[in-house]
């Protein structure tokens, strides 16, 4: 059997033990070891195993992804999610859909020291929902805003996707973090503006809340404070070269760490819950990567993204209309698929394309972050709205519908497309800061 065979034998393998709700990472690994044990031997495919598995849990590289997250864990067990939320509150909650609004907005600074969408999603899910029930908000916007404003820590640095497609391409992770910022504030603009059309078009679905005083307003922002200055730390520290990616990420771990426990809002018992909570999560990244890893090793010994990449400089399609067409497949895996495993899987294959296409990487790799955001929101996978709806049958009196939920994701899903749209018209939006800050 010829290599490429194989490989299309392995790829057809993969996708129906999908089917069987196997564990991705498992999966690719199993299909990887399989491939390249009858493709050279058994003693190899064996060696591939341990050296990936070894080589991925003792990088030096990716102990920014259970750093990162234990920031986000000792953020949100310390409080810094509430505080961002009353923030947000008393600035938009006076104003009809202002809640939902606060909820994205709180979202977005939440993902600047958290890095996970269902993290951040089910951190705001718990200290959201029971706000905008209070005030008689509609099921689906209260919900759908929550799901939706979670994945935009997908895109705010650090981001756990970005620092997977870095380290998967080798691209600097710090330029990385740069262009994913003016893109998560155009994303969340753009949401807030769903929600004032969602309230335009039908009235009771976000009535207003209470009104505050300038003197209330301004006492909140002080809650911004920490948030301002752990993203300051870690980003700036970056941008200037103070810090490596890794070394940025303990810093802002330890500094929330010091942040929790000077203002004495973190308990013994949410220490050792963000520690739990870390290892369970880093764990499940990297045996991602391990896998996919394993399974990129595999494609390349069948050289099936090699000759993708060939077949597509030989043909006479226009380089949009190939983007457009890998958009595409990064939107369907996006439904079927956990955006991180999908990314993990398809970058070896597609990251080749892009370039022989001339494309720009930072660009490609904002892009299809993006593109898989909305897989974290749409059926049938969509993580963000099963984690919602999960926090939503705790918090609330009564129990939310999961299609209810899913329809409430539908004006921001097209918000989002509308966001996609414009930062693929307009590139300089994604590559103005790191050419800025990097030249």
């Amino acid at each position: 059997m010829s290599p490429i065979l194989t490989g299309i034998f392995g790829i057809a393998a993969m996708i129906f033990m999908f089917m069987t709700q196997m564990p991705v990472a498992f999966v690719m690994a199993l299909v990887g070891f399989i491939g390249v044990s009858l493709m050279a031997s058994p003693n190899a495919g064996l060696i591939l195993l341990s050296r990936s598995f070894y080589d991925t849990f003792a990088s030096y590289d990716l102990t920014t992804i259970p750093l990162f997250i234990l920031m986000g864990q000792l953020g949100f067990n310390s409080g810094i999610s509430k505080r961002l939320y009353s923030a947000g509150y008393k600035f938009l909650g006076s104003i009809r859909g202002g809640l939902a609004m606060a909820t994205v907005a709180a979202c977005t600074a939440f993902g600047a020291v958290c890095g996970s969408s269902p993290a951040t999603a089910a951190t705001m899910a718990t200290v959201g929902l029971p706000e905008m029930k209070r005030f008689n908000y509609d099921d689906a916007l209260a919900t759908g805003s929550v799901a939706s404003g979670g994945g935009i820590g997908m895109i705010m640095p650090p981001s756990v996707v970005l620092i997977i497609y870095g380290i998967l391409t080798e691209q600097s992770i710090g330029q990385l973090f740069v262009a994913g910022i003016f893109p998560a504030l155009l994303v969340t603009l753009l949401f807030i503006g769903a929600v004032f059309f969602t309230c335009l078009m039908n009235k009771n679905a976000g009535p207003a809340g209470e009104k505050f005083s300038w003197a209330e307003r301004f006492k909140a922002l002080l809650g911004l404070g920490e948030t301002l200055i752990i993203f300051a730390l870690v980003v700036g520290g970056i941008f200037y070269g103070l810090f490596t990616p890794t070394e940025a990420a303990s810093v802002g771990a330890f500094g929330v760490l010091i942040i929790a426990v000077l203002r004495r809002r973190l308990t013994w018992k949410g220490f050792v819950k963000s520690l739990i909570e870390t290892l369970t999560t880093s764990c499940m990244v990297l045996m991602l990567i391990t896998g996919a890893v394993i399974f990129g090793k595999f494609l390349a010994v069948t050289r099936i993204p090699f000759e993708i990449a060939s077949w597509v400089s030989e043909l006479n399609m226009a380089p949009a209309l190939v983007i457009a067409v890998i958009i595409f497949i990064y939107f369907l895996g996006g439904c079927f698929m956990d955006a991180l495993a999908f990314v993990t899987l398809t970058v070896p294959i597609f990251f080749p394309v892009v370039m022989e296409l001339g494309y720009d990487p930072i660009w490609f790799g904002i892009i299809i972050v993006m593109v898989t955001e909305m897989g974290v929101i749409t059926p049938p996978v969509g993580i963000n709205v099963y984690v919602v709806y999960g926090v939503a049958q705790n918090v609330l009196s009564h129990n939310v519908a999961l299609e209810k939920i899913f329809k409430g994701i539908i004006p921001f899903l097209i918000a989002l497309i509308v966001g996609i749209i414009i930062l693929i018209a307009f590139p300089w939006i994604i590559l103005f800061l790191p050419d800025l800050m990097y030249s």
